[in-house]
């Protein structure tokens, strides 16, 4: 059994911060995959420390060294002046500040979303501008950065096809007759030809809101070790998960206020169909290596299973 506290303090002792400081430490719920924990020292600073499982723990092809990404994204944030942790220390573990607020609730008004939604959209646009060395995940979990697009996001499709067959994942279809479909829709990959900041993971859980002054604000984006680089469309579609992103008129006001392409012709409907894909078959999927009971695997399939038949069909559709 690893002691939390005297591992807390390893890794700020490593960081160059004073571990005797350490004066509450809890554990920080909402992940499925890394222990999270909060770190507050005496003097009031707080920071989050992230620890991935063992190596030996199973899980998706893409999740190896997501720590890896995760820094990524917070370093390419900074750039983009987002609100976001900052990186204190990698290793085997991370270490970040933490981001003033609480993950976004239905507390909110309808006033204070709108607000909000519209400041996510001029965020996300900023974190657009940010550009890559390549195209695909920084980690190298799926191998070394990708020339163009196609390469790399049919590689992420295949991993996951490839994970939802080892771990006998149930899909509403069979993966092979999934794989059949995607393919038909490859050739709009070709469009995408600058690898931007992508942080694939931006459901309201992983956005905090501030209300400390008052006025609820954003107060960071968290959780970004799903990122990758490649099409900003992509991230449309956790932005709405579950839902179509045309609907929300508040982000997609600040988001093209700041500069934003948000153009939903033939070809971009079929990326975004794409994209709903692959985010989807990682959720059904990654429910065996979790381990997760059967009331939960029983609303992951009610919930997702429909999502992915639809946009299989929106690319037949599109592509017929």
């Amino acid at each position: 059994m690893v002691d939390s506290w005297e591992r807390a303090r390893q890794v700020l002792a490593a960081a160059g911060l004073p571990p005797g400081r350490l004066a509450h430490l809890r554990p920080l719920s909402g992940g499925t995959y890394n222990t999270v924990e909060e770190l507050l020292l005496t003097d009031g600073r707080r920071y989050v420390l992230k620890v991935p499982p063992p190596p030996t723990a199973p899980g998706l092809t893409h999740e190896s060294e997501l720590l890896v990404s995760e820094a990524e994204f917070y370093r390419a944030a900074a750039k983009a002046d987002v609100p976001a942790p900052r990186v204190v220390a990698l290793g085997s573990r991370l270490l970040m500040t933490a981001c003033p607020g609480e993950p976004w609730n239905g507390s909110l008004t309808e006033t204070q979303r709108t607000g909000l939604r519209t400041e996510l959209g001029r965020q996300v646009a900023r974190l657009h501008t940010v550009t890559g060395p390549g195209f695909g995940y920084p980690s190298g979990a799926l191998g070394p950065l990708a020339p163009d697009w196609r390469t790399a996001f049919t590689g992420m499709l295949d991993a996951v096809l490839d994970d939802a067959r080892r771990y006998r994942a149930r899909l509403p279809r069979p993966a092979d007759a999934v794989a059949r479909t995607l393919r038909a829709g490859y050739g709009a990959l070709d469009e995408v030809t600058v690898p931007c900041l992508v942080h694939f993971d931006l459901w309201q859980g992983n956005i905090l809101v501030d209300r400390a002054s008052g006025t609820a604000r954003i107060g960071g984006l968290i959780d970004g070790e799903r990122m990758f680089w490649g099409d900003p469309l992509a991230d449309f579609v956790s932005l709405a998960l579950l839902g179509d992103i045309k609907e929300d008129e508040a982000f997609l006001a600040g988001y093209r206020e700041a500069g934003g392409r948000a153009d939903f012709d033939v070809p971009a409907r079929l990326r975004l169909a794409l994209y709903r894909c692959y985010l989807y078959l990682i959720m059904l999927t990654e429910t065996v290596p979790r381990a997760v009971g059967a009331a939960q695997e029983r609303r992951v399939q009610e919930a997702v299973a429909p999502e992915l038949l639809a946009a299989l069909a929106e690319i037949e559709e599109l592509t017929a």
